[in-house]
C-alpha cells in the first residue's frame, strides 16, 4: 500500500534545496541588473563565457516561470528529500546544468538563449524516481512512467501552449530531454560508484 512521506526536515535534506532557493531568487529580483551578464547565450558561450553554461539556469523570464520552478523544487524536496545530502545536490545540479546546457548548444543550434530550472529539476525528477524504486517505494515506478511518457509526448507533439503563453517564452522542451537523461547517468554513476565501494570495503 502507498503511505504519505513524512517531510524530510533535516539539516543535510533542506540545505541545498534553500540555497537553490535563495540563489533563484536572488536572480529573479536582480534580474535586469545581472541577467545579461550571466544568462546562457549562445554567441556568448562561444566568445569563451562558459560559465553562463550554469549560471543561465538560474534565471526566469517572469513571475509565472519563476514560481512554477520554485514549487517545482519544493515539490521534489518533499516527495525525495530524504535521499538529498548536499554533495550530491550540488553535484547533480553541476552536472545536468552542464549537461543540458551543453546538449542545447551542440543538437538545438537554433536556440540562441535559454534560462529557467526546468531542465534540471527534470534531472532531479528522474534520480529521486529512481531512488524510490532502489528503496523499493513503489511510488518511484509511477513517478518515473509519468516523467517518461510527458518527455515523450512533448518531443512528438510539442509543449503546452498554455505553458508557453504563461511564462511568455518557448518551452524548451529538449532542455527537459536532456534534464532527464543527466538524472540517468548520475543515478547510474552513483549506484555503480557505491556498489564498487561496499566490495573494496574490508568485510
Amino acid at each position: 500500500m502507498f503511505q504519505l512521506k513524512t517531510l524530510p526536515l533535516q539539516a543535510t535534506h533542506l540545505r541545498a534545496p534553500l540555497v537553490l532557493l535563495m540563489i533563484a531568487l536572488c536572480c529573479f529580483l536582480f534580474n535586469s541588473q545581472i541577467s545579461d551578464y550571466f544568462n546562457y547565450n549562445r554567441t556568448l558561450v562561444v566568445e569563451n563565457q562558459f560559465w553562463r553554461l550554469i549560471t543561465g539556469h538560474f534565471f526566469h523570464t517572469n513571475y509565472a516561470h519563476f514560481l512554477l520552478n520554485t514549487l517545482a523544487i519544493v515539490l521534489l524536496w518533499a516527495l525525495h528529500g530524504q535521499f538529498y545530502s548536499t554533495k550530491q545536490y550540488c553535484l547533480l545540479f553541476l552536472l545536468s546544468s552542464l549537461i543540458v546546457s551543453l546538449g542545447i548548444f551542440i543538437f538545438t543550434p537554433e536556440m540562441n538563449e535559454y534560462v529557467g530550472l526546468s531542465g534540471v529539476l527534470h534531472a532531479f525528477f528522474i534520480w529521486g524516481a529512481l531512488k524510490d524504486i532502489e528503496h523499493k517505494e513503489k511510488t518511484g515506478y509511477l513517478l518515473l512512467l509519468g516523467v517518461v511518457i510527458k518527455i515523450a509526448h512533448e518531443q512528438i507533439y510539442g509543449a503546452s501552449e498554455e505553458i508557453a503563453s504563461l511564462i511568455n517564452a518557448n518551452v524548451a522542451i529538449d532542455a527537459h530531454l536532456w534534464g532527464a537523461i543527466s538524472g540517468l547517468l548520475f543515478y547510474l554513476f552513483t549506484f555503480i560508484g557505491s556498489k564498487f565501494h561496499q566490495q573494496k570495503s574490508p568485510k
